[in-house]
């Protein structure tokens, strides 16, 4: 079974929308996933309702879950967006509610690993849990390190006891980086800076994370930072049994006349050599259909290759300013030296 053509290192990453409902909002987070070579994205509060996929025309996968009744609030709902890389290796997913999502995937490494042990699975928890976990890890040093952010809250400590409980390694605290590296999210009025979003690795697989940090420079008019993890791992494709789908060969080339005429020459040759068999015994007309077919699809692959869809981008050219204005001025307030510039530069995360 051949593997993906993926790097030896891929990046996860988790990040609070705060919404996926007004235009463009889809596309801008694709827009960041390729930014970051991201292989899957976790989502949180994307404000979707029901249950669903959705294949977007740049690639990516969007698998979501939310609120199954009918004229409910447009609140919580999770998501993950998976690269063209990411949906080979993706064996199946469920939705638990607005709140849970969970996909599998098949990786190199699982492989043998689960031939002899079925239970034993890369597991990998990644959102916004409102969950603040101190420096201190006193109790706690099999499943975090010493580079929190701040005290621990009661979410913190709900948060820690459910990855002790389950051996879950919470990575944006094992890493030594700079303060401005591990807050997660800001307030509006940029007085509040906390570290509530994190990924969280099974400890069997605790080596396979070479780093955990945010990317300050992704922006969705979202209060939370991209939170992004760097891991070795190799996605393994996973086969299924489906219906091929057909190509269109780019038959545009027959205008020009020396495809025309090369074309001619290749498919003449190719009939020639049929003509040869059919002058054999034991031909039936199953197998001169075969021939004649194999000899014209050949030919087409041979001189005019496949058609490329172009897909056209709904998004209007106005929205991509005001995304790149957007990004502008946030990379300005990140590079601001003191609180009082920030407000200077007004950047809307008002939904």
């Amino acid at each position: 079974m051949p593997l993906l053509t993926t790097r030896p290192t891929i990046y996860l990453g988790t990040w609070s929308a705060r919404t996926m409902w007004e235009t463009g909002g889809v596309f801008q987070i694709a827009s960041e996933t390729r930014r970051y070579n991201l292989e899957v994205l976790g989502i949180s509060e994307t404000h979707r309702t029901q249950v669903g996929q959705q294949r977007l025309t740049s690639g990516e996968l969007l698998l979501y879950s939310g609120h199954k009744e009918e004229n409910v609030p447009y609140t919580q709902g999770v998501a993950l967006m998976l690269s063209k890389q990411a949906q080979k290796a993706l064996i199946g997913w469920e939705s638990h509610g607005p709140r849970i999502i969970k996909a599998s995937f098949k990786t190199k490494k699982l492989q043998s690993i689960v031939e002899k042990c079925p239970t034993k699975d890369l597991t990998i928890l990644m959102r916004d849990l409102n969950a603040k976990v101190e420096i201190d890890n006193t109790e706690y040093e099999d499943i975090m390190g010493r580079h929190g952010l701040r005290e621990r809250n009661e979410n913190g400590e709900r948060f820690a006891n459910l990855c002790a409980f389950n051996k879950l390694v919470i990575g944006g605290i094992i890493f030594p980086h700079k303060r401005i590296r591990k807050i997660t999210w800001t307030s509006p009025d940029h007085t509040t800076q906390n570290q509530i979003d994190h990924i969280c690795i099974n400890k069997t697989f605790r080596r396979t994370t070479e780093g955990v940090r945010i990317k300050r420079g992704a922006d969705i008019a979202s209060d939370h930072h991209l939170l992004v993890a760097k891991m070795k791992l190799k996605l393994k494709k996973h086969w299924t049994m489906g219906r091929t789908i057909s190509q269109k060969f780019n038959t545009a080339f027959l205008q020009d006349t020396s495809k025309l005429n090369k074309f001619k020459i290749v498919l003449s040759n190719k009939f020639q050599a049929f003509h040869d068999l059919l002058n054999g015994e034991g031909t039936t007309v199953e197998s001169n259909w075969k021939g004649i077919k194999e000899a014209i699809t050949s030919t087409c692959h041979e001189v005019l290759g496949h058609k490329k869809h172009h897909h056209k981008e709904w998004i209007t050219v106005d929205t991509l300013d005001r995304i790149q204005e957007r990004r502008n001025k946030k990379a300005a307030i990140n590079t601001s030296r003191t609180r009082a510039e920030k407000p200077r530069h007004k950047l809307n995360t008002q939904k």
